[in-house]
């Protein structure tokens, strides 16, 4: 019986998710067909399981009638209960609690030092202001796609940086920024104060998510407002202006600067989350 529920709880939640939306929360929505999927196959399991138990009740009440009590059934509970709890904390914890949104606390929480910039490991992944996909390439396929990339973005004098292509064009920019010098950017974001930074500096973010939540981090460029701007952490803002390069010491790199030239306050939209597209 506990199996059962445990069949039914799990095609319950990842319905949930789907009908409620809060799988983007999760995964990107590229791969979504591999949890509706998912849903199917618990489905026919839970099917299975119902037909079953109803065939294993009904032959234990004909056991009952010749057999004793048999106590090393008893002495085996109590792990099937630890072993059935194992999976009933991802279904009650999935139903019931909100799914909260990565905000500043988090970039805070992780530490804004960027260790990795320092990291010689070349499987190491820098999943942090700069989207990095070379992992999941050949060196030569990465190289084809970022010049692709390059081909298509370099040839306008300005870029616009939305919910579908901010991961693929910022990774572009970062790939090879000096191509960019001088181009006009527009992006939205929420601010990051740093104590490196003046005070009319911030970091512009958004969370994305790679492939799914294990592969997410925090992506965006150094924004630097005209002088008497000082925002705060968790300021929604959409924001134009010209792009330049800066030796940033924190992290002893060369990175892109969005200088502003025109900004405007805005709220945290329905999906803060922004998901790679290939």
């Amino acid at each position: 019986m506990g199996r059962l529920f445990i069949l039914l709880g799990l095609t319950f939640l990842f319905m949930h998710l789907h009908a409620s939306g809060n799988i983007s929360k999760y995964i990107n929505m590229e791969y979504s067909y591999v949890s509706e999927i998912a849903i199917y196959i618990l489905a026919i399991f839970t099917l299975m399981g119902s037909y079953l138990y109803i065939k294993e009740d009904d032959k234990k009440e004909c056991d009952d009638c010749h057999c004793g009590h048999d106590h090393s059934k008893e002495n085996k509970r109590w792990k099937k209960l630890l072993t059935y709890s194992l999976f009933l904390i991802p279904i009650y914890t999935g139903l019931f609690l909100p799914v909260a949104t990565m905000d500043s606390n988090i970039v805070e929480k992780k530490g804004f030092h960027f260790p990795v910039y320092d990291d010689t490991d070349e499987y190491s992944q820098h999943q942090f202001l700069q989207p990095d996909t070379s992992l999941y390439y050949g060196k030569d396929d990465y190289l084809t796609l970022m010049d692709e990339s390059l081909n298509s973005l370099v040839k306008r004098d300005s870029l616009q940086l939305t919910d579908k292509n901010y991961l693929k064009d910022l990774e572009a920019i970062y790939y090879s920024p000096g191509k960019f010098t001088g181009k006009n950017i527009t992006l939205t974001g929420f601010s990051y104060n740093s104590k490196d930074l003046s005070k009319n500096q911030v970091f512009l973010f958004r969370f994305g998510v790679i492939h799914c939540v294990a592969d997410s981090g925090v992506f965006g460029m150094l924004i630097e407002f005209p002088e008497g701007m000082h925002p705060k952490n968790d300021e929604w803002y959409s924001v134009t202006g010209k792009l330049e390069t800066i030796y940033y010491q924190p992290f002893k790199k060369t990175i892109p600067i969005l200088k502003v030239t025109s900004q405007t306050k805005t709220v945290e939209p329905d999906d803060p989350y922004v998901y790679r597209n290939y």
